[in-house]
């Protein structure tokens, strides 16, 4: 097929969104389409056959675009809409896979040109827009009809979790969903390692490890709160935190100096995807404290993939994908939370038990040849259906 994909992402980098979208473009590409693909002007550039970037007009002063709501995505996603029109009107195109808040573009596409339109979804633009700004709730319904639309007008939605799919089952009850839940990132599955951060940093004793940004969302301040309780009770372990913009840093740096921890918590800052397996093959215990939201944290399949046991909130976000068979999970308290971390830094059997339920997990249920199945699944679908067809027949012979 002939796709046009809209990212509204810096892509390519380590992060979410934009992983998500390179694996979607692998299993594009392994099937033979043709993909244009618009993304910001940020970002490295990826190389497969049958795949071309087009990226929005370089804006000098919008740097550093961070992942959600911010005035530099609207701007850059206005851009977009101009990009777009331009490849829509010297192509023609079968679909159109919308991105998150791209599938408003799709929508100008679908009205204009006829073009039919995977929503992808990612997380709730409602609920996410409330969640950075909640003086919003109050118009919170105005986000919840816009979003509503958009998934009637689409002629499929994937959605990236069950909590999200739920949603679409709520918006448009006979909608076609196929749930893309995320993968795990790891090439190189290690099961231990006694290399090179451990040697670094002078740890002795277990590694607790977060990976990812440090926006509120998601739990440092419950993290670095509950570690600071637990270690009360045991002395013998350390945080290591990997990801995060300087800033964040540097606030969290200011947090863990007044809980007393900053010798046992090192901040590491952004590090290449990459390295990850080598990093998780060296820590003890991994750690997923979010407290909001309802999109299941990518690096929460990257976690469970490394065999090594999962301290995370008993919140949706999680329990949709895990159980306490293969995590361990509490309450978002900071109390419950430092109960966790206790009994999993002094039960190296319990570590064990837990960790290899998690993997077990997710190579059976959350690897890139399950996701691979899902999305050929769509397309499969796509292609037989028979008001996508007449679709394309009626934009193709304009």
């Amino acid at each position: 097929m002939k796709i046009l994909l809209m990212a509204p992402q810096s892509f390519y980098m380590d992060r979410g969104t934009p992983i998500a979208v390179d694996n979607l473009l692998k299993v594009m590409s392994e099937r033979g389409d043709q993909v244009d693909v618009v993304a910001y002007h940020e970002g490295q550039d990826v190389h497969y056959p049958g795949v071309t970037i087009h990226r929005t007009p370089n804006v000098s002063f919008i740097t550093n675009i961070p992942a959600g709501f911010s005035w530099k995505k609207i701007i850059c996603d206005f851009l977009m809409i101009f990009t777009v029109l331009k490849l829509v009107t010297r192509n023609k195109y079968e679909l159109v896979h919308a991105v998150e808040e791209s599938v408003f573009i799709a929508m100008i596409t679908k009205m204009f040109f006829r073009l039919p339109y995977i929503y992808d979804m990612d997380s709730s633009l409602a609920q996410q827009m409330v969640e950075q700004m909640p003086a919003l709730k109050i118009v919170s319904f105005i986000f919840e009809f816009f979003e509503k639309i958009a998934v009637k007008q689409a002629r499929a939605v994937a959605p990236v979790c069950d909590a999200l799919a739920a949603d679409v089952e709520r918006y448009s009850p006979n909608k076609k969903v196929v749930i893309l839940n995320d993968v795990s990132n790891l090439k190189d599955v290690k099961v231990s390692d006694e290399g090179g951060l451990r040697k670094q940093l002078r740890i002795d004793g277990v590694m607790l490890m977060y990976v990812g940004n440090l926006q509120t969302y998601q739990g440092i301040d419950l993290l670095l709160e509950s570690f600071a309780l637990a270690m009360e009770k045991t002395d013998n372990a350390h945080l290591v935190i990997i990801g995060g913009a300087n800033d964040d840093i540097e606030k969290y740096l200011v947090k863990a100096y007044h809980l007393g921890i900053l010798p046992k918590v090192r901040f590491l800052g952004p590090r290449p995807l990459s390295d990850l397996a080598d990093y998780l093959a060296e820590t003890d215990i991994v750690v997923s404290p979010r407290t909001k939201g309802q999109n299941t944290p990518m690096k929460v399949y990257s976690y469970l993939h490394s065999g090594k046991p999962m301290l995370a909130t008993a919140m949706r976000t999680h329990t949709q994908v895990v159980d306490n068979t293969n995590s361990m999970l509490t309450e978002p308290t900071v109390e419950k939370y430092a109960e966790g971390m206790v009994k999993l830094i002094e039960d190296e059997q319990l570590r064990v038990q837990i960790g290899t339920a998690g993997k077990n997990l997710i190579e059976a249920n959350f690897s890139y040849p399950v996701f691979q199945g899902k999305l050929n699944q769509l397309f499969d679908w796509l292609k037989k259906d028979k008001t996508t067809y007449k679709q394309q027949v009626s934009y193709s012979s304009k």
